[in-house]
This record gives structure tokens, C-alpha cells and sequence, in this order.
């Protein structure tokens, strides 16, 4: 049983195609039908294959006509059609099996099209046929134009190239079918850039055609066209442009564009030309390329020359040292004010300013109006060694003018240190060490620098060599060994030795010095070891050296010193005397924490003097200047303040206190408030005395003790003053 595709008219040939292949498959295979049916065979399906143009304007567009040849016409078959693009891009007319498109077609997205066909029994809803897979190409037409893909186009030639010489190749490509006759095959033509370029009409390279001068033009616009159809009428075209652009050769002398040229210069702007020396100069310069091509050596036969004249003009020129820096030397300990060494600088101007000398940032050395550098303090090799000093010359007339220089100074080394210990030394000895036991070895160091290599001698002073328990052995290369000198220690009576070692260097003159050893006595274990130690461990465990205990006491000490002297200070302070005010002002009241020892204490004081009486205590005479002014305060109350009775006021009383002995030996703050003239009734303190100042006497006050010393000489003092 077969079906046929017939298609419809393409480039008028009507075709009728098989769906079924004549060609069977090399195996057939049987197939089981349901009861009812009859069994037959099945015949492979072959590809077959429709062609639909690729551009339609109609809405749908007959493809073909799929028929199987067991349709006789009464329509008891349904035809379906599956796959992609069946039903959205493809459609069957289910009765008559004939295809249509739907959609327009575009070659270049999809160029063919994988269908299934199915015939479907409609009374039993069964397949006649096995379904059968078929092909639609879609045909190509023109509808794409050239398009040229790496634009944008630019090259580069040498000027006066010659003609022939390629410049660059353009492309284009067209989506079109290369297969389908003429649709994709292209020609290259020049619609801009004659006459200098030319195109390949089959390449698109793009070659010279006439020599080209860049100094007259140095770039060109060329456009290039692509036609389809070898240019055929119909044909599609696109163009693109090509910028090119024209490279130098030295195709042109050089010349002066004046036959005369007038420059001034300052004399500080070129290397040694000096307005003093030469203040013009007059040149014949002649310019000619150096490298010509042969080819182009026509174009540089004659040379062009130009005279030119510089006029040096005359500037104000800084300072000149004689020397691009200085080195001087000079020996360590020399001397406040020794002579270091001596800058010079000139002006090279016609004037010759004077120079005056300074020296940047530096404390130690000094220079004066002559470059004369001399020391300002002595100066130590082992603190610094050398001196980087930075010297300033500036003209007198002309402060702006400066220049600068670099002086270097070493300072030579003398034998000003002696050697000494290279470390504090920890030494210590067993009890039970034998004579002749090495304990220790030492070595020395010598902060001075020396030509020669450092060589010290090691030696036991005279009282050590006479009675010490050790000896020393020089080893002759800069290290001694501290040997025993007896058999046996004891560490309950002689815990510790101290052994003065002289230790001389090698300079001129060879100084000495003397180091002193500090070794214990350590209770050794069995073997001898040091390293067990009592001593050292209990040393190591405490984390301290004697150093630092001794620092820590002195710290101690200056603590509680400061405290003492404080409190001291303030105890002072309390005992300052008070003087005696007269009691038209106010009373005073001295207080003593004195108790005494109660009634039996014979050598307390009286309290008796201090009985309370209503009778007012006379004034005590004073001097005629203190009487005048007290008599003068009395009548300023009367009237109103003046400062000038408070001012003499304060005076007198500043006076009683520089006269006064016992005063104490230290500023102090003396407060003096005016309480009035009092009233007419009388003071109403109960603290007043019972005589007058001059009735009493306070010369008892003398036996009464020591306790009562300073009591007495207040009283006393100022008894006898008012007297």
C-alpha cells in the first residue's frame, strides 16, 4: 500500500513525489494486529522532501499533498501531520491530506523543516500506515544585501608610494544561498578616490594608483561597494568607507625659514658662558638630513645655512665655592674654639659682593665672616664620629643670593678611654675547689677606635697578687683565665671575694684600668657543678641583682625623705607668731594644747593670767608715728574710711613685723580687719586682762622652762620694745 506527496508547480515542473519509499529495509518486521484484523508486513519509510519558496505574501501557501494509497476517496481516513512546526508553522487539511505554511518563511533563520505524517483509520481510530517522516526546504531568493563586517576601515601607506602598492583589503559577506545561482556572488567597484586608489572586483583589495605627496594631503576617503548577482540588474549592494592615511618620508630638505636669527641668553642659563669672559657670540649654522633614501637623495642636493647671534646678558650670580664640598679632621678632646678648617666662596659678578659664612642647624661648631669653622664645644670620637654640616654663603648686597655646600668633618681618635669589662661577670667557686681550679674567664673592650687591633694585658692588682685566693693567667689574645689559689672554701665565713683587676690597653699613651670581680662561694653538689649553686639559685629565684635591690632601698630612702621633709615643713608652718594687736582692734587669743599633769604639776602653766575681769586693758605706749595713726583711724570712722589712713595702717603694721625678733624666718600671711572705735559701754568680752599691758609683767616667764621659751620671748620682746 503506498501514498504520494504530490507538490505543487515549482519552476514550472508539476512533481509527484512517493511518500513510501521503493526501496525496502533489509530486515521486515511483522506486526501483531488486534483481533479482527489481518497481519501484513511493513514496508520502511524513506525521506522525501517538499521545496516552498522562502518569501510568501499570502497567508497561507500550499506546500504539497500527502496521500496514502489506500485512500480510495470515501473519506474514512484522517490525515495528521507532527513535529516542529507542525500546527504553528505548518498546517494539513485532515481529509484531502493536502500541507500549507501559514507563516512567511525566512531562509537565513530556519532553512528546512523534519515533519511526521500519520494516516488514522477514522471507523476503528487506528493507523493504516506506520507514521512516515518527510523534509520541506525552504528555496532561497535575494533578499539580503552585501554587508561589509570589520568596519570601520583605516590603513596607513608611505607617502609617494608606487603605484600598485597594496593598501588594504576590504570584505563583504551576503546571508544569501552561495548554492542558489547568483544570490551571494559579489563585486567590489570604487565609488570615491579616484584617481590616487583602485579596488579588485573580485578581492576588494584596494591598491595605489598615482603617487601621492603627504605634505600637500595626509589622508584620503575611499568608498567601496559590494553588489550580489556579479552586478546584475536586481542585484543588492552596500558600501563602506576606508580612511587612509598618508605616512612621512623624507622626501623634503630642511630649511631655515630666516636667513638671520638674534637670541639673548642670561649667563646662568648655559653651560660655561660667563658675561665677564664673553658677553657675545656669533655661529654659521648649516642643517642637512643625515639619512636620505637613494631614491629620494634628488630632493636634498643643497644645504640651507643661518647666521645667528646670542647677546649674554648679565644676571646677578650666586656665590661660587672653590670646592664642590670639604673634608676636614680634627682630634677628639681639643679644646673650646679650636681651629677646624676654612670654606671659601667668591661672587662672580664684576661687584664682588662680600660673603658672609653660616652654618645650618649645628651647635657644636661655629664659622665666621672669613669661612673660618672652629669648635664651639669638645667634642667626643665615641659619641659621633663624623659631622655632616651644610655651609651657606650669601652676598652682603644681595641677601637672596645663597649657595650651599657639604662639609664633612671626622673627628680623629685619641686614647681617652680605658678598656674594661666586656660584661658584669657572675663568678662563683665550690667550697671544696682545688688550687689551680679555672673559674672564670674574662675578657675586655675599648670604646676608643685604634689603627692597630685592640690588644689588652690582664693583671692582679698588688694587694690581690700579695693575699688573694686567686690568681689570673693572660691569655695573650685579648681573654684571661681567674684561677684558685688555695685548696677549699668556706662559704659560712667568707661568702663572697672581691678581686681588683688591672686591665691596660695598647694606645699611645696605654691607659689602665681597674675592674672588680665579684665571686661567690657556692655549696657544689657532688660533681663540682657550679651550675647547682645555692647561692646562684636562690639568686635566680629572687629575679633580682644587687643593683637592684640597691636601687630599690635608695628609691625607698628618697620617699620617705620627701615625706619628713613635708611634714616638717607644715609642722613649721603652724608655729608661725602671731603680733601683738593693740585692743582698739581686736584681742588676741593663743591657744597651747600644753595640759599639764594635772594639780600636782608644779611646772604647768598659770592659768591664772588669763583670769576674766570687766576692767578694759590699757593701750600699751607706742611709738609717736603708731599714735598718730591710731588716732587718725579713731577720727576717720567718725567721718567715713580713708584709704589712706588704710594705707598707713598696713605700713605700721609691716614695720612691726620686719623689726620684730621673734618673727618667724619666712613670708606669712598677716590678716587685719577693723572692727570700729568700739562704744561707749565698753567691751563686753569676758577675756579682757585685769591690768593693764603695763602693770604686768612677764619676766616669770623666763623661769618657768623650756615649755615656756617662745611664750616668753613674744611677751618679753614686746614688753621691752614698748618701753
Amino acid at each position: 500500500m503506498n501514498c504520494y506527496l504530490l507538490l505543487p508547480f515549482m519552476l514550472g515542473i508539476p512533481l509527484l513525489w512517493p511518500c513510501l519509499g521503493a526501496t525496502e529495509n533489509s530486515q521486515t518486521k511483522e506486526v501483531q494486529q488486534p483481533v479482527g484484523s489481518h497481519v501484513r508486513v511493513k514496508r520502511g519509510w524513506v525521506w522525501n522532501q517538499f521545496f516552498v519558496p522562502e518569501e510568501m505574501n499570502t497567508t497561507s501557501h500550499h506546500v504539497g499533498r500527502l496521500r496514502s494509497d489506500l485512500d480510495n476517496g470515501n473519506n474514512s481516513f484522517q490525515y495528521k501531520l507532527l513535529g516542529a512546526g507542525a500546527g504553528s508553522t505548518f498546517i494539513i487539511d485532515e481529509r484531502t491530506g493536502d500541507i500549507y505554511a501559514i507563516q512567511k518563511l525566512d531562509r537565513e533563520e530556519r532553512s528546512l523543516y523534519i515533519l511526521r505524517a500519520q494516516v488514522i483509520d477514522i471507523t476503528t481510530g487506528r493507523a493504516v500506515e506506520p507514521e512516515s517522516e518527510f523534509v520541506i526546504k525552504v528555496s532561497d531568493i535575494n533578499d539580503n544585501e552585501p554587508k561589509f563586517l570589520d568596519e570601520p576601515y583605516e590603513a596607513i601607506v608611505p607617502e609617494m608610494s608606487p603605484e600598485g602598492t597594496l593598501v588594504i583589503q576590504v570584505t563583504a559577506s551576503d546571508a544569501d544561498d552561495p548554492s542558489s545561482g547568483n544570490n551571494a556572488r559579489l563585486l567590489y567597484s570604487l565609488l570615491q578616490g579616484q584617481p590616487y586608489f583602485s579596488v579588485e572586483p573580485t578581492t576588494g583589495v584596494i591598491r595605489i594608483s598615482s603617487k601621492m605627496d603627504r605634505e600637500l594631503q595626509d589622508e584620503y576617503w575611499v568608498i567601496i561597494q559590494a553588489k550580489d548577482m556579479i552586478g546584475q540588474p536586481g542585484a543588492l549592494s552596500g558600501t563602506t568607507s576606508v580612511l587612509i592615511k598618508l605616512s612621512d618620508v623624507n622626501d623634503n630638505k630642511p630649511i631655515f625659514k630666516e636667513s638671520n636669527h638674534f637670541f639673548c641668553v642670561h649667563c646662568i642659563s648655559l653651560q660655561k658662558v660667563n658675561f665677564e669672559h664673553q658677553n657675545h657670540y656669533g655661529i654659521r649654522a648649516k642643517v642637512k638630513n643625515h639619512h636620505v633614501d637613494e631614491q629620494l637623495m634628488k630632493y636634498h642636493t643643497e644645504a640651507s645655512t643661518t647666521f645667528i647671534k646670542i647677546q649674554v646678558e648679565d644676571v646677578d650670580e650666586p656665590p661660587l665655592f672653590l670646592l664642590p664640598y670639604y673634608i676636614f679632621e680634627i682630634f677628639e678632646e681639643t679644646p673650646q674654639g679650636s681651629f677646624v678648617g676654612v670654606v671659601s666662596a667668591t661672587d662672580p659678578d664684576n661687584r664682588k659682593s662680600p660673603i658672609r659664612y653660616s652654618i645650618t642647624r649645628s651647635n657644636v661648631f661655629n664659622i665666621d665672616d672669613n669661612g673660618t669653622i672652629t669648635t664651639t664645644n669638645s667634642l667626643d670620637r665615641e659619641i659621633s664620629a663624623w659631622y655632616n654640616l651644610s655651609i651657606t654663603a650669601t652676598e652682603k648686597y644681595n641677601i637672596e643670593q645663597i649657595s650651599s655646600i657639604p662639609v664633612y668633618v671626622q673627628v680623629l681618635n685619641i686614647n681617652d678611654h680605658a678598656p674594661e669589662f666586656s660584661q658584669n661577670y657572675e663568678s662563683y667557686v665550690c667550697e671544696n675547689a682545688g688550687s689551680g681550679q679555672a673559674i672564670q674567664t674574662i675578657s675586655a673592650v675599648d670604646r676608643d677606635e685604634s689603627i692597630e687591633e685592640h690588644h689588652f694585658y690582664f693583671n692582679l692588682s698588688v694587694e690581690d697578687t700579695n693575699s688573694s685566693s686567686f690568681t689570673i693567667i693572660d691569655n695573650r689574645d685579648n681573654t684571661a683565665v681567674i684561677l684558685t689559689n688555695r685548696t677549699g672554701f668556706n662559704l659560712q665565713e667568707e661568702p663572697i671575694f672581691y678581686i681588683s683587676i688591672l686591665i691596660a690597653d695598647n694606645g699611645i699613651p696605654s691607659l689602665t684600668s681597674t675592674n672588680t670581680l665579684t665571686i661567690h662561694v657556692c655549696d657544689c653538689d657532688d660533681s663540682g657543678s657550679t651550675q647547682t649553686c645555692q647561692y646562684q639559685e636562690l639568686m635566680l629565684s629572687m629575679g633580682f641583682k644587687t643593683e637592684v635591690i640597691i636601687a630599690i632601698l635608695i628609691c625607698i630612702m628618697v620617699i620617705f625623705g620627701f615625706i619628713f621633709l613635708t611634714l616638717g615643713l607644715k609642722q613649721r608652718r603652724k608655729q608661725i607668731l602671731f603680733p601683738e594687736k593693740s585692743e582698739d582692734f581686736r584681742e588676741n587669743i593663743f591657744r597651747y594644747d600644753d595640759e599639764g599633769g594635772g594639780e600636782e604639776d608644779t611646772e604647768a602653766f598659770d592659768v591664772a593670767a588669763l583670769r576674766s575681769s570687766t576692767i578694759m586693758r590699757e593701750r600699751k605706749t607706742r611709738k609717736t608715728t603708731s599714735a598718730e595713726i591710731r588716732s587718725l583711724y579713731r577720727q576717720s570712722l567718725q567721718v567715713g574710711p580713708d584709704s589712706a589712713i588704710f594705707r598707713k595702717f598696713i605700713l605700721e603694721k609691716l614695720e612691726e613685723a620686719d623689726t620684730d625678733p621673734c618673727a618667724p624666718p619666712f613670708d606669712s600671711l598677716q590678716t587685719y580687719a577693723f572692727e570700729g572705735t568700739g562704744s561707749l559701754a565698753g567691751s563686753l568680752s569676758s577675756l579682757e586682762s585685769a591690768v593693764s599691758d603695763q602693770d604686768e609683767s612677764y619676766d616669770y616667764l623666763n623661769e618657768l622652762g623650756p615649755r615656756f621659751k617662745r611664750l616668753a620671748c613674744m611677751f618679753g620682746s614686746a614688753v621691752q620694745s614698748n618701753n
